[in-house]
């Protein structure tokens, strides 16, 4: 799928999530198999965890970041209660 000269194809870099593309698009993958996609929007992976890579799945939403669950330094996961002054059965 040779490159039309006509427009600049626009790319859309999301942090935590996948790279979108203006379509058709073609990927050269790592080991030089070519994915093509004729769609309008492509988004293409960039965590790795899609079952249909180099398409993105969603999979990222999936996907906890390492530290989600402190806050202010404090473990905030359910069951544990920063100041010890939660017991559970008194409010």
């Amino acid at each position: 799928m040779p490159n039309e000269a006509d427009h600049a194809r626009r790319v859309t870099v999301a942090r935590d999530g996948p790279i979108l593309i203006e379509g058709p698009v073609e990927i050269v993958q790592e080991d030089g198999a070519i994915a093509t996609s004729d769609r309008f929007i492509v988004a293409v992976c960039t965590c790795g965890r899609s079952r249909i890579y180099p398409w993105c799945d969603t999979s990222h939403r999936r996907h906890t970041p390492p530290g989600a669950h402190l806050r202010e330094g404090r473990d905030q996961r359910p069951g544990n209660d920063p100041k010890g002054t939660h017991d559970g059965d008194h409010h």
